[in-house]
C-alpha cells in the first residue's frame, strides 16, 4: 500500500469521464502512481458502470469503453467484500455503499463532490474531501 487509502464516490468517477480539464480527471490520471489507493466492492464499480453506460452518448464514449475502464480500476485497485453493512447512516443508501467500502479498507477519505451529504464518515475516522482537496493532500495542487 501507498499513500492514502480512499474510496471514489461515482459522481467523481463519472466527472473525470465526462471532462479531462477537471479535478477528478486529474486525480483519477494518478491511479497507480503510489500517491494514494482506490477502494473498491462490486458493488461500488457496478454502480460506476451502471451510471456510465446510462450517460455514455453523454460522454461520448462506447459500452465497451466503460466495460475496458471499469476493467483497469478492478485490475488496480484494492478490492473488498464487504460482509457487514452500515446501513442507513447517511441520507442516500447508495453513499451509504461508498461509506462501506470506505470503513472495510480503513480508508482515510472518501472523494465526493457531494461533502454535504456525506454527514457520518467521522465516527468511523474517515474524512470526507473534494478531488480538488485531495489532489492537494496527495501534493498534486498547491
Amino acid at each position: 500500500m501507498s499513500g492514502p487509502q480512499i474510496v471514489v464516490d461515482t459522481n467523481v468517477f463519472i466527472a473525470a469521464l465526462r471532462s479531462q480539464y477537471g479535478a477528478a480527471y486529474r486525480l483519477l490520471m494518478r491511479i497507480g502512481m503510489g500517491q494514494f489507493d482506490i477502494n473498491l466492492s462490486v458493488p461500488l464499480v457496478l454502480e460506476y458502470e451502471e451510471v456510465a453506460k446510462r450517460q455514455a452518448d453523454e460522454l461520448g464514449l462506447s459500452l465497451q469503453a466503460i466495460d475496458d475502464i471499469s476493467g483497469y480500476l478492478c485490475s488496480v485497485t484494492v478490492r473488498h467484500s464487504i460482509h457487514y453493512l452500515w446501513r442507513p447512516v447517511l441520507a442516500d443508501p447508495k453513499d451509504d455503499m461508498v461509506l462501506e467500502v470506505a470503513v472495510a479498507g480503513q480508508c482515510e477519505y472518501i472523494v465526493t463532490y457531494n461533502v454535504r451529504h456525506f454527514r457520518g464518515p467521522e465516527q468511523f475516522g474517515i474524512g470526507v474531501v473534494t478531488p480538488q482537496e485531495m489532489l492537494k493532500k496527495i501534493g498534486a495542487l498547491s
